[in-house]
């Protein structure tokens, strides 16, 4: 961000909390989207947006921004909650998720929201995306810019995503810094029950990428694992960001069918309430 503003990880750890609020009044007001997968996601993009990216709230289109493409659209609520909260646009459009006519759609639309770079929802097409752009920045001769890409791991079942690592490879574009949510579910039930992906580590390294495993809900420890990724110079990097789907509210957390299912009013008061208490670790004087 121009004139990045500076936040501790305990700040940032309570953006986290916001915005998985934010997700949860979408959805709930909404009546359809993916519950799981952007609660689980809530770190990640906080310490994207409020700590990693270079990028300008005010100026979506600023030159020497960094590219962040969100290969999972289905997760977009994540990153609507995320872009509000760090001046996009106003908090109290997020109500307007899945209408007609809104700027929020079930899944991302690059020329309805500044600040979208991609449209996506066909699952596997983001890492082919990321290295177009990543060639299309060296060819530019511009160092300082990086092409985040952020997967899922259900979608590691398409074959598109290992065409585009391959080639990756082949041109170190080491200006691409994939993520994948490995969360462990998609929407049939357990990745390893529906395709097992492990080695999972050891496929990206045999295709020839740089391979850093993370706490994907440990804020502090992704901003560093992005800041070695960033070091690497000769190879792209995938960072394996390990999540807990529905992180936050106990009856969601790990648990797939909660993967393309909006929480009812009752579950999203339970919801909240989990959220505000850090699942009842919090006491209210209230109570």
């Amino acid at each position: 961000m121009a004139d990045q503003p500076s936040y501790t990880i305990e700040e940032l750890e309570l953006k986290a909390v916001q915005i998985r609020e934010d997700i949860i009044k979408m959805l709930e007001h909404a009546k359809s989207g993916h519950s799981a997968g952007p609660l689980g996601l809530a770190d990640i993009f906080t310490a994207l947006y409020f700590n990693i990216l270079k990028h300008d709230p005010k100026n979506p289109d600023w030159e020497k921004r960094d590219i962040l493409l969100l290969s999972n659209g289905h997760c977009v609520p994540v990153r609507y909650a995320t872009m509000a909260n760090a001046g996009y646009f106003d908090r109290s459009e997020l109500k307007t998720l899945r209408a007609f006519g809104s700027r929020l759609q079930g899944h991302p639309e690059r020329l309805k929201l500044p600040g979208m770079e991609t449209t996506s929802g066909p699952l596997g097409s983001g890492l082919s995306q990321a290295c177009g752009m990543a060639l299309g920045l060296r060819m530019n001769n511009e160092l300082h810019r990086w092409v985040y890409v952020v997967m899922g791991d259900g979608e590691l079942n398409e074959g598109n995503i290992w065409e585009a690592a391959m080639l990756a490879s082949k041109y170190h574009l080491s200006n691409i810094i994939g993520i994948i949510d490995r969360n462990n579910i998609q929407i049939d039930g357990p990745t390893e029950s529906v395709m097992p992906l492990e080695d999972l580590r050891g496929k990206w390294e045999a295709f020839g990428w740089h391979v850093i495993e993370v706490d994907g809900n440990n804020i502090d420890a992704f901003i560093d694992a992005c800041a070695m990724a960033r070091a690497i110079t000769e190879k792209p990097i995938m960072i394996i960001a390990h999540t807990i789907p529905g992180k936050g509210v106990d009856f969601m957390e790990y648990d797939f069918h909660w993967h393309g299912m909006p929480p009812d009013h009752d579950q999203a008061v339970k919801a909240m309430h989990e959220l505000r208490t850090l699942q009842g670790r919090i006491v209210s004087e209230h109570e």
